[in-house]
């Protein structure tokens, strides 16, 4: 493919990225989507929250469906990691390992990578709902549950916070201390309760989790939220000079346009209201922006 030229090259192909393409190819846009085969939304074991599944979908299955609409409308897909991106007079190269592609406009869909507490099991524990990284998407699948919610103390607490509203029963297990007695005072009201655990591990139990403290002290749960930060992968993006914020997102704006001219971000690598739903909005914003922006395409 090398040497090839699009309208559009979008990075990334979880659910931003792959709807970002279905729009492009329905605008009669050329468009070529490069990922890596590694979304996180495909580990999503069921979504209850995507409109019109009443009774929820995989985040494989959701991509899956979406992968075979872009096959109907004969969008290129490559399956490889953009390592550099330069800018051009008329546009962007992406380049890779064997390949590289030149494109007008590049719109960044490459999400972001959790990080996760010492547990060895944490990708079947996700599979089987015990742990779990986003409570707006599936809170209401563990109302009245006992749950845990793992990190430092000051990142942890609005997850806990929220979570609160659906359980009782809600445990902050903090990997580290934090000061601000607001912080702690908020969590004690609203009848959370804090154990500080740094140096903690997780490990399966029938039914659940199990946290092992680091003076031997077990505790028992049905499921936990892990709240460690991530990586936002923004970096092709940031080697531009897109401005971005201190944990790495991109600033966009009200179009999902970058600081960068012709680059767009959309999808998780923009926002940390990690939902399908904010990402099938972005790249619709992205796509349409970017159909108007390029040359009238007449029949």
């Amino acid at each position: 493919m090398t040497g090839a030229r699009f309208d559009c090259l979008v990075v990334g192909g979880g659910p931003a990225g792959l709807m970002a393409a279905i729009y492009l190819a329905r605008f009669r846009r050329s468009a070529c989507v490069v990922d890596t085969g590694a979304s996180r939304a495909a580990l999503i074991p069921r979504s209850h929250n995507v409109p019109g599944f009443v009774h929820g979908l995989s985040g494989a299955d959701l991509i899956a469906r979406m992968s075979a609409q872009l096959g109907e409308l004969a969008v290129e897909r490559v399956e490889a990691e953009v390592t550099a991106l330069q800018p051009r007079d008329d546009g962007f190269q992406a380049i890779w390992n064997g390949g590289a592609l030149e494109a007008t406009t590049v719109i960044l869909a490459s999400g972001i990578v959790d990080s996760h507490p010492p547990f060895e099991q944490w990708r079947a524990a996700v599979a089987d709902g015990l742990l779990r990284y986003c409570p707006v998407c599936d809170a209401f699948e563990v109302i009245g549950r006992r749950i845990g919610v793992v990190g430092p103390l000051g990142r942890a607490a609005g997850k806990a916070l929220f979570l609160r509203g659906y359980s009782r029963e809600v445990t902050l297990l903090a990997t580290g201390q934090d000061e601000e007695e607001s912080v702690t005072s908020e969590l004690a009201e609203a009848g959370v309760d804090i154990v500080f655990a740094p140096g903690l591990r997780l490990r399966r139990r029938v039914g659940g989790l199990e946290a092992v403290l680091a003076d031997g002290r077990t505790m028992q749960f049905d499921t936990v939220y892990p709240a460690m930060g991530a990586e936002v992968r923004s970096q092709l993006a940031v080697s531009l000079g897109a401005e971005h914020t201190g944990e790495g997102y991109l600033k966009v704006d009200d179009h999902q346009r970058t600081s960068v001219d012709g680059l767009y971000g959309i999808g998780d690598v923009v926002t940390d209201l990690h939902q399908i739903s904010v990402a099938f909005g972005h790249a619709a914003l992205a796509a349409c922006t970017i159909h108007h922006s390029l040359p009238r395409r007449l029949a």
